[in-house]
């Protein structure tokens, strides 16, 4: 299920719940403070242009979730930002963000994995992507996460020689920079 704008506020203690149960293990580790700012980030992202969040329900709750936006110019330079752009550089950053679809959190309960719940909700918030232009980005530290992007055909960018840093770029399957 997409939902979109400020309807999402209606089930932001269920996301926020959903959240800290996911990045305050390892190996995001996530702590009280960092949680609360995605509480407060919530409210600020859901006025960006083209916000949405793809659901993944149950009747006992939200199981996972996924948040994204339209990525504008100028790029951002706050949180892991400025570690993309020094990767990427401002013509890819151009070629490949700007425009896209940006998939900024992605969050499955850790008892809903395995199931395709993860699968399900890229697939769906990236279902009408600008020309088929969606990114994401995560730590090269979670193994796992890049794994599995990996496998579900995500297409890791490559730094700029000499930029390797801790963040991971990665084009969705049809992003036409993938190929």
């Amino acid at each position: 299920m997409i939902c979109y704008g400020r309807t999402v506020l209606d089930l932001s203690e269920e996301l926020v719940d959903a959240y800290a149960e996911v990045f305050s293990a390892p190996p995001w580790n996530e702590d009280e403070e960092t949680i609360r700012q995605f509480s407060a980030r919530l409210h600020t992202d859901t006025r960006r242009p083209g916000f949405r969040t793809a659901l993944a329900q149950s009747p006992t709750g939200i199981e996972g979730f996924a948040t994204g936006w339209i990525t504008k110019a100028p790029f951002p330079a706050d949180r892991a930002y400025g570690h993309v752009a020094t990767q990427l550089g401002p013509e890819r950053l151009a070629e490949c963000l700007i425009g896209a679809l940006e998939i900024d959190e992605l969050a499955v309960r850790p008892h809903a994995r395995g199931h395709g719940t993860g699968r399900a909700l890229l697939a769906e918030i990236a279902a009408d992507a600008p020309d088929s232009r969606a990114w994401l980005l995560t730590a090269r530290k979670a193994t796992d996460t890049v794994a599995t992007y990996r496998r579900l055909g995500w297409h890791e960018l490559s730094p700029l020689p000499g930029t390797e840093n801790g963040v991971l770029v990665f084009l969705s399957p049809d992003h036409p920079a993938a190929a």
